[in-house]
């Protein structure tokens, strides 16, 4: 893992980190934005921090920008502030030409999104990048969209053969009691409730009857109105980290022990009750299925350039199942995927360096795509 050669990296590179967002984890990617800054090399990149107000305007990170400018990474607030003076999306990430529109000696510009959870890991952003024509670090559109959506990632993993818990669909106007009664006796108690397209356990619920199950179904139906409902299972909580392209290879094998009833948002993110082990302590074949599974799981929903693959290891039953992907995973110190790679020999700043690299790469691959009908 540690021996995988790296890719090839321009001299110079701006690189423009767009965090915060239209999301309830926009806090989550402030924390994540701090670490992402810190670690980036400043006599490589010229790091341009974008924020992304709630309300949805786009601003420059005046106070981290001032920082950056001054060489005084090791001051960066532990969160960065989405605030200071609004820019123009579209110029402010294509203030440098691209892809082979560059001339010699020009630098290239890579915009690294550090958006969790709804416009911003959904496809959205990544459209506007596309747009644009500007190389991006993560996934593209559609395995953003798919990823982003539980219960589209779960449809296409389920025509795949891929193995899951059991799980139904729910439409939020669908919920009543007729429904919850019917959700129960298929799938048993305990039940968790999430909704579709949303990240770092916001809004799940554990229940145990109907009608905490109605309940939880209308508090996730806050978020969005597509839901997901899944059976408990009985398992240890494993993750690994992806990264690549077309050749993507996996972390070691981690685990989550959660200090709630499951890895609910206090767990993650406020009280630290939740522990990890890194690397997993598992018989060396399990490892190495649960990293086969997660680079399957990858594939299959079209990921490209990271993500994280969160497994079940149901012990007394069924083995690994999937549970879901996330493809801008959290960057924060207490964040599972530069953890992984940490332990998989590949620190922090090498592995900006290799997100970098993969979203020239793959934006140099499909410049060279046609758009001529004749070919």
């Amino acid at each position: 893992m540690a021996d995988h050669p790296p890719t090839p990296l321009p001299p110079r590179v701006r690189l423009v980190v767009l965090f915060g967002g239209r999301s309830a984890e926009h806090d989550v990617s402030r924390v994540s934005a701090h670490h992402v800054l810190r670690a980036a090399d400043p006599a490589r990149y010229d790091v341009v921090p974008v924020g992304i107000t709630r309300d949805g305007r786009w601003v420059l990170a005046e106070q981290a920008a001032e920082l950056l400018s001054r060489g005084l990474h090791h001051e960066l607030p532990a969160a960065i502030a989405v605030a200071g003076p609004d820019v123009d999306p579209l110029p402010t990430l294509a203030d440098s030409p691209l892809g082979d529109r560059r001339t010699p000696g020009e630098v290239p510009t890579v915009v690294l999104p550090i958006l969790h959870g709804p416009n911003g890991e959904d496809g959205t952003v990544q459209g506007l990048l596309e747009l644009a024509g500007l190389p991006y670090v993560g996934t593209g559109v559609l395995g953003s969209s798919v990823s982003m959506d539980k219960a589209m990632a779960k449809t296409v993993l389920d025509a795949d053969g891929v193995p899951q818990a059991r799980w139904r669909e729910v439409r939020a106007r669908s919920v009543d009691d007729r429904t919850c009664a019917g959700l129960l006796d298929e799938l048993g108690a305990p039940l968790f409730v999430k909704p579709a397209n949303m990240g770092s356990s916001v809004g799940v619920s554990r229940v145990e009857d109907a009608g905490a199950l109605a309940d939880a179904l209308r508090s996730a139906a806050a978020y969005d109105d597509v839901l997901v409902v899944e059976e408990g299972v009985d398992a240890r909580e494993l993750e690994v980290a992806v990264l690549g392209n077309d050749d993507p290879r996996a972390s070691v094998v981690g685990e989550v022990v959660p200090g709630a009833e499951f890895y609910d948002y206090e767990d993650k993110y406020e009280n630290g009750a939740a522990t990890t082990v890194i690397p997993a302590d598992l018989p060396a074949e399990v490892a190495e299925e649960a990293r086969a599974l997660a680079l399957r799981t990858y594939g299959v929903l079209r990921c490209e350039g990271m993500a994280r693959v969160d497994l079940f290891l149901e012990e007394a039953g069924r083995g690994l199942l999937v549970n879901e992907v996330n493809t801008i995973p959290g960057f924060t110190p207490i964040s599972m995927y530069p953890m992984l790679w940490e332990a998989s020999g590949l620190p922090y700043p090498r592995l900006v360096d290799e997100l970098v690299a993969l979203a020239l790469e793959r934006h140099a691959r499909r410049a060279r795509f046609t758009t001529d009908r004749r070919g």
